[in-house]
């Protein structure tokens, strides 16, 4: 019989699993995948808050359980224009990177013969974009001023593959993991020619660790992103979307692609699921819905959960609920 790993990895590459996997990013539930992400980067994400590498100022969220957000005032670029004077990436001469790893590793309880470690660098150019520059100012760039926006990119981009290649030569992944969020629950921010022009170039450089190992490819981009995939499959080498949101005609997604990309999500806490007297019944038919649509042959993982601010009961008892459905369904497929 495989193991959870070895059958996360199955599906992570193709593959009809043995049973259906759950993608949690090592956070909830009975894991066997953990997000790994270099420390050089990602300090106040491991603080919980607090200003980035580049001095935006990030604060934690009550109602999301603490998940941290660029705070919405004193962004600290106000012309794109302007960008070389004030975003400055770090000298990363005389980094030790295997140490680093290793240290990583220990923080985050890594055990490599049981999980699955799915490397991720940053949240995403756009994202970047909209921290430096709040969403106003930053649509707005993409339009006044596209030659420097694609050069601060460029220079981000620099920065970011090239902690991925040192890093990841001693993180050795087995999943090479991506992030942007591109959208909203009904539309997109940008549209697929200008996600075309200005990001899927930079996805192609990040991506090429990945792709020249072999490496399965995850995008996480919330959201109604599917207009984005036909790219990020074809011409960058996706082949798994996380959260995979409702909103997006997921069917279609499937029939499309089949196992070239898994969709890892696919439910959403909706609706009646929101309420807080919702039964198991409801809940474990919501996830069954899931699973009748896109478990099928394979090309599926679950993912999702109840979002609650930090000691909110109701939501600790649903989330328990949700994953004994998951566990009750997963393995009567195949």
């Amino acid at each position: 019989m495989l193991s959870g790993k070895e059958n996360f990895l199955k599906c992570a590459h193709g593959e009809q699993p043995d049973w259906v996997p759950t993608y949690t990013m090592g956070f909830l539930g009975e894991s066997f995948d953990k997000m790994i992400e270099p420390s050089i980067i990602n300090e106040h994400r491991i603080r919980g808050g607090g200003p980035d590498i580049f001095g935006v100022e990030y604060v934690p969220t009550d109602s999301t359980g603490g998940a941290i957000i660029p705070k919405t005032s004193d962004f600290i670029l106000e012309d794109i224009a302007d960008w070389r004077d004030v975003i400055k990436v770090p000298d990363l001469s005389g980094v030790d990177w295997e140490q680093m790893v290793k240290d990583d590793f220990k923080r985050m309880n890594v055990n490599r013969e049981n999980t699955a470690i799915c490397m991720n660098l940053h949240m995403g150019y756009f994202q970047d974009l909209m921290s430096f520059m709040g969403f106003t100012n930053g649509l707005m760039a993409f339009y006044e001023d596209p030659d420097e926006v694609k050069a601060l990119f460029d220079y981000l981009c620099d920065f970011y593959c090239t902690i991925g290649e040192k890093y990841g030569e001693y993180c050795d992944p087995d999943v090479w993991t991506m992030m942007d969020d591109t959208a909203a629950w009904a539309n997109p921010f940008i549209s697929p020619e200008m996600y075309r022009e200005f990001l899927i170039p930079l996805y192609k450089r990040q991506a090429k660790f990945a792709n020249d190992r072999g490496l399965p490819i995850s995008m996480h981009n919330c959201g109604k992103a599917a207009c984005f995939f036909d790219d990020l499959v074809n011409e960058v080498g996706v082949t798994m979307w996380d959260p995979a949101q409702t909103c997006n005609d997921l069917a279609a997604v499937k029939a499309k692609f089949g196992n070239r990309l898994v969709i890892a999500g696919g439910w959403d806490a909706r609706d009646r699921l929101l309420d807080d007297d919702v039964t198991y019944e409801e809940i474990y038919e919501s996830v069954k819905k899931s699973f009748d649509m896109l478990a099928p042959g394979g090309g599926y993982m679950f993912m999702g959960f109840f979002m609650g601010a930090k000691g909110d009961e109701i939501a600790l008892k649903k989330n328990q609920m949700l994953y004994q459905a998951v566990a009750e369904l997963d393995h009567k497929y195949y």
